[in-house]
């Protein structure tokens, strides 16, 4: 029997037009010279790296020495998974034959990996949080990769890379790779915050959504309130705030990159403050949270330590951290508003 020429129009096809990443990358550009291949080609690589870290995810839990701790301590004093080391690794090895980049600098590693035989070309420089989250990979709920691309200034010629202790408004491009029911990957180039989703089929991240754009006010907010006794009073203050008034969900993971991409997509804000003993916050502002502010910015929302913006922030290490507030512009700067309230009343009492 003949198939009709309406069963072909009614099969399954895609209904959108099958942008991919690099040729994304090069529309925003505008461009075809060097700099605008280089940028398509790092974009390229990293996205290479979410795929394999994608498919060992997928069958993490099938696998023997996948899952679990390493027992050892990375450069901050936390315990390494398995799979931390494993990411770490898949981006060293996708970039080492690139040409491209001249150093990478992670969570996992005290000082930067110099790649040298890049380094006469390559001037870039990628900054990256392998997994966030990873205390989420051994029960399998999400988790994410985040990363920063930024131009490498001067000969660096210590070997210190003190060329990256600058805000983040000096980022090239930046974005994360989230873990989930699909595999997604969010990025910007100062030119709009754009979502590719990870087809199987066809091994290529295809255009989801363009120019992402955050409401300016939600109803969620994400903070881990089990610090709750650690805070500062203001930042007490403003989660009793947020208990009283109707109209709040409080929703958090544990995984950075599952919680801001909520954040980013519906709006909201995501906190994470500092302590009474480390004012300094908990994440670190090269790999996560100057990336994480460049993304929420471009789409139109508001990045904050609570006293400065985010990306005005210059650290003084490699490993800096920072307090983070990140969301909708409304949500933000009422978080502010407490914490400017508590700074107040500490100079009134003195």
């Amino acid at each position: 029997m003949v198939a009709s020429s309406a069963s072909f129009v009614e099969s399954p096809t895609l209904d959108r037009d099958c942008t991919t990443l690099s040729r994304h990358v090069l529309q925003q550009l505008q461009s075809f010279e060097a700099e605008a291949q280089d940028i398509s080609a790092i974009m390229n690589r990293i996205a290479l790296a979410g795929k394999l870290i994608a498919r060992r995810l997928s069958r993490a839990g099938l696998m023997e020495g996948v899952l679990g701790f390493t027992g050892e301590e990375n450069v901050q004093g936390e315990s390494v998974k398995k799979m931390d080391v494993y990411a770490n690794d898949v981006f060293i090895s996708v970039f080492k034959q690139s040409g491209l980049v001249c150093r990478l600098a992670s969570e996992e590693m005290e000082k930067p990996y110099y790649i040298p035989e890049n380094c006469p070309v390559g001037r870039y420089t990628l900054l990256y949080d392998p997994i966030d989250g990873s205390s989420n990979v051994d029960i399998n709920l999400n988790v994410g990769s985040i990363f920063s691309i930024r131009q490498q200034e001067g000969e660096d010629l210590n070997g210190e890379a003190e060329d990256l202790l600058q805000d983040g408004h000096k980022q090239l491009a930046a974005g994360y790779i989230l873990y989930g029911p699909s595999t997604m990957l969010v990025y910007s180039i100062g030119k709009g915050v754009h979502s590719f989703i990870l087809d199987p089929s066809l091994g290529e991240f295809i255009l989801a959504e363009e120019n992402i754009v955050m409401p300016s006010h939600g109803k969620i907010y994400s903070v881990n309130e089990g610090n709750f006794w650690q805070w500062e009073d203001s930042i007490r203050e403003y989660i009793r705030y947020m208990h009283r008034h109707d109209g709040y969900t409080a929703r958090y993971s544990g995984a950075l990159v599952g919680d801001l991409h909520r954040i980013l997509t519906q709006g909201g804000v995501f906190l994470y403050p500092g302590t009474q003993k480390k004012p300094e916050g908990k994440l670190r502002l090269l790999y996560e949270t100057a990336p994480l502010a460049w993304l929420i910015e471009q789409a139109g929302g508001k990045a904050s330590t609570g006293t400065q913006p985010l990306l005005d922030f210059v650290p003084t290490m490699l490993h800096q951290r920072t307090p983070a507030i990140l969301g909708s512009t409304e949500d933000v700067e009422l978080v502010e508003s407490f914490i400017r309230e508590g700074l107040r009343q500490v100079v009134q009492t003195v």
